[in-house]
C-alpha cells in the first residue's frame, strides 16, 4: 500500500473519532442506555460494536479477531474505541502490510461500517431528545495526529437550526 492511500486511510479514521466524538459530545446522563426500540442498539452497545469492527480492521494487518467484552458505561466504551482507532491508524503509520485484504477492501468494509454506526449514535442523541448540533463537515479541524477524545470544536457550525433545541443559542 503506498503512502498516499495510507495517508488517506488514517485521515479517514480521524474523520470518524472526530465525528464520534462530535455525536457523544455534551450526551447526556443515561444515553448510553438509551433504548429506542426493539433490539436497536443501545449508544454503549453501538460503540462497543465499533470497537469490535475497527478490531476487525486491525487483524487484517497481523492477525487475529476482537470481540470486546461490554465495559460498565459509555464513557470506558469512548475511551477503548479511541484507543482502537489509534491503533488501527498506528498499522497504517509504520507501514504494516496488509494479509489477505485490499485497501479498497478495508475502507468500503470496517471502515464504512464503523463510519455509518457513527452517523447512528448522532441519529440517537436525536431521538433520545438531545441532538446534536449540524456543522458544515468539509471545515472540520480533523487530523490524523487527533484520534482520541480531545476533538476541536466545530469550525463552521451551522447558524441556523430549525429544530433546535429550547435554550439552543448559535454559535459566535
Amino acid at each position: 500500500m503506498d503512502v498516499a492511500t495510507r495517508a488517506l486511510l488514517r485521515h479517514f479514521l480521524a474523520a470518524l473519532a472526530y465525528r464520534t466524538q462530535k455525536a457523544l459530545r455534551g450526551a447526556p446522563p443515561g444515553f448510553g442506555t438509551f433504548a429506542a426500540g426493539h433490539d436497536v442498539r443501545t449508544p454503549a452497545a453501538l460503540l462497543r460494536h465499533m470497537t469490535s469492527v475497527l478490531g476487525y480492521a486491525g487483524s487484517q494487518f497481523g492477525g487475529g479477531r476482537r470481540r470486546p467484552d461490554p465495559l460498565p458505561d459509555l464513557p470506558a466504551e469512548l475511551a477503548r474505541f479511541h484507543a482502537t482507532v489509534a491503533e488501527v491508524a498506528a498499522h497504517l503509520e509504520r507501514g504494516d502490510p496488509l494479509l489477505g485484504i485490499t485497501p479498497e477492501q478495508l475502507l468500503q468494509g470496517p471502515f464504512s461500517d464503523a463510519m455509518t454506526h457513527a452517523g447512528q449514535l448522532a441519529l440517537l442523541r436525536r431521538l433520545a431528545g438531545s441532538p446534536v448540533a449540524p456543522e458544515d463537515f468539509v471545515e472540520a479541524a480533523v487530523s490524523p495526529e487527533r484520534l482520541g477524545p480531545d476533538q476541536a470544536q466545530p469550525n463552521a457550525p451551522d447558524r441556523v437550526w430549525p429544530e433546535a433545541p429550547p435554550g439552543w443559542t448559535p454559535p459566535t
